[in-house]
């Protein structure tokens, strides 16, 4: 058995005693921003964009993707919570990186058990049954991270429900040396007008 639900009572209780200056942060966040990234768990999204906590919203998926939900999670915090400006935040080694949509299809087909990441991508390390389910879901998967950085920050700038108002940056945060650095094709075509 994991001892990781009695670790994060653990935690939790400790982060409670520590908790009142939290209490009091506003529902619309301070600076307005709304910070889209990835869900990998090397990233803290709020120390790598210079934040403090109350500061922005965080948004975070598989590779930090202009997915639908997370545009439609976009469209929230600016129109209920006053969001102005958006970050897509990609980084260097990404697990997205490493797949493309039809090796994540065979992965599936094959077996639903966890694959491998070896040297020439993902392995399937365990077997059947898989699921042909798999098939119907864009996996956005990243073949050019910067190129991604951008498509995303297009694909956001061009949908309906973003105002033209909003400013969107584009950058990736490099793991190997914590530098967070801009796409400014991304940035350029994220500008307000």
């Amino acid at each position: 058995m994991s001892s990781i639900p009695g670790d994060a009572v653990t935690a939790k209780k400790k982060y409670s005693a520590l908790f009142d200056e939290k209490a009091s942060i506003a529902l619309p966040r301070a600076r307005r921003y709304a910070v889209l990234t990835c869900m990998d768990a090397r990233l803290d999204p709020i120390k790598n964009a210079g934040l403090a906590a109350g500061e922005a919203h965080i948004i975070r998926n598989a590779g930090g993707r202009a997915s639908d939900d997370a545009i439609r999670s976009l469209v929230i915090c600016h129109k209920l919570l006053g969001a102005r400006e958006f970050f897509v935040m990609h980084h260097t080694y990404c697990a997205m990186e490493y797949f493309t949509n039809a090796e994540m299809r065979g992965l599936l087909r094959n077996s639903l058990e966890p694959a491998s990441l070896t040297a020439d991508g993902f392995r399937d390390s365990g077997v059947g049954p898989g699921s042909r389910a798999g098939e119907y879901i864009e996996w956005l998967p990243i073949a050019d991270r910067e190129q991604a950085v951008i498509d995303d920050v297009l694909r956001i700038r061009n949908h309906p429900l973003i105002p033209s108002s909003i400013t969107i940056h584009g950058c990736i945060y490099d793991l190997t040396n914590g530098k967070l650095i801009e796409v400014e094709t991304a940035t350029k075509v994220g500008a307000a007008s």
